[in-house]
């Protein structure tokens, strides 16, 4: 249903969902003031279509400074978390509420805005991305719909609002959350126009930072299922720009389709689905790079696809051990379920009950046990240990401390 004739459409049982313990003080602050303040954006849509809520946001044509001195009047905390733009956080009850000065853009770049504040609370809403992010609730139940976003969210249509073309290129970001949105919100095929502008704006991604463009990646990565919107990208020219190349989108699918079978993957898991799109370590470390992912990240994302590789010869038994005590149990089991979804023939059963029992082993020897039976010191302690530590791996490190120092004996010849 649009609103482009009647606005306001009533809609309590909304309210009743994105109600919190400090809302109604919030609210009663800024009427106080002679301000008003309606919820905006994703709690309304996420609402709307009984989805969790995660942030709660509020619109008010209060100023920052009017909004900071309601609040405070009214006993509630106020943080400045973004006055530039006209942004504070309301702490109350326990809750926090994020309250934005309704703004208009004044100049964009493809990547910052200038904003100025107004009192229109249709301005407002233009300049968001999507109809379904424009959505306005007051605190009576009542929403404002400006242009048609009740039933794009209700029929998963993601649209821009207005010209796609111009909304790319006010913030360039808007490509990859037109196709994150499509993932997590979207039925069918994607919104003709949106994806046309974005396949002619694809070229801009470059422009934008890697942490920006990491994490709407990872966001639409975790969504229940990427296949179809990843396919999209490809075909748009837009995963060429995120990751350098289109990706296996064959592994993608067979990793999602085996946590929906089996459950075995993590869901949603968006590091170990990024490394499904990568065929070798090298193309990791340039995605972990090209995406600023944190080290964590990083380490984990190489380590799942060198280790699959090593996992797709099927070792099990002593070969598979050596492998755990190598690069360890959170590694490995990243990697098994990589090589699962590339070879559904692979012994998971075999790799799930070591990965249940593993403890690592400790090297029964050390630096004492060398130096007393060589009398060796330095680097040639750690040259004698490895070679023990080797032996030890080989013989799936049955060997007590009696037998280690043995081989120890014997390797001083």
């Amino acid at each position: 249903m649009s609103c482009m004739n009647e606005p306001d459409v009533q809609a309590p049982e909304l309210l009743e969902r994105i109600r919190r313990p400090g809302s109604d003080r919030v609210l009663d602050a800024l009427e106080a003031a002679e301000g008003e303040g309606r919820f905006v954006g994703g709690c309304v849509r996420d609402a709307l279509l009984d989805r969790p809520l995660s942030d709660i946001d509020i619109a008010t044509p209060l100023k920052p400074e009017a909004v900071a001195a309601a609040l405070e009047a009214a006993g509630i905390k106020a943080i400045p978390t973004g006055l530039k733009h006209g942004t504070i956080t309301a702490v109350a009850d326990h809750n926090t509420f994020e309250i934005t000065t309704l703004r208009l853009d004044v100049e964009t770049d493809g990547r910052h805005a200038t904003v100025a504040f107004t009192g229109d609370w249709r301005a407002d809403a233009g300049r968001r991305d999507f109809t379904m992010n424009a959505l306005l609730l007051d605190r009576h139940g009542a929403i404002t719909d400006y242009f048609g976003g009740l039933a794009d969210a209700r029929a998963g249509r993601v649209r821009f609002i207005g010209d796609a073309a111009q909304r790319i290129a006010e913030d360039v970001l808007r490509i990859l959350r037109f196709f994150r949105f499509h993932a997590h919100y979207g039925q069918g095929a994607p919104d003709a126009e949106g994806l046309a502008a974005c396949a002619r704006l694809a070229d801009r991604i470059p422009s934008l930072s890697g942490e920006r463009v990491r994490e709407e990646t990872l966001k639409l990565l975790a969504a229940p299922d990427p296949v179809a919107v990843w396919h999209a990208m490809v075909a748009a020219g837009v995963a060429r720009q995120v990751i350098g190349r289109d990706g296996a989108v064959e592994r993608l699918a067979a990793l999602v389709a085996m946590g929906v079978a089996t459950g075995v993957t993590p869901a949603g898991d968006p590091v170990l689905r990024l490394a499904s799109l990568l065929d070798d370590a090298g193309q990791a470390e340039s995605v972990a790079e090209r995406l600023r992912l944190s080290n964590r990240q990083g380490e984990r994302l190489v380590a799942a696809v060198e280790l699959r590789d090593l996992l797709e010869g099927a070792p099990v038994g002593a070969e598979f051990r050596r492998l755990l005590y190598h690069h360890g149990a959170d590694a490995v089991a990243d990697a098994a379920i990589a090589a699962l979804a590339a070879d559904p023939a692979a012994p998971w059963a075999a790799w799930q009950e070591e990965l249940g029992r593993w403890q690592p082993p400790k090297l029964p020897i050390g630096g004492r046990d060398v130096r007393e039976l060589s009398g060796a010191e330095g680097p040639e302690v750690g040259r004698l240990l490895k070679a023990v530590e080797a032996w030890w791996i080989d013989g799936d490190f049955q060997a007590d401390k009696e037998a280690c120092r043995e081989k120890l004996t014997s390797l001083l010849g």
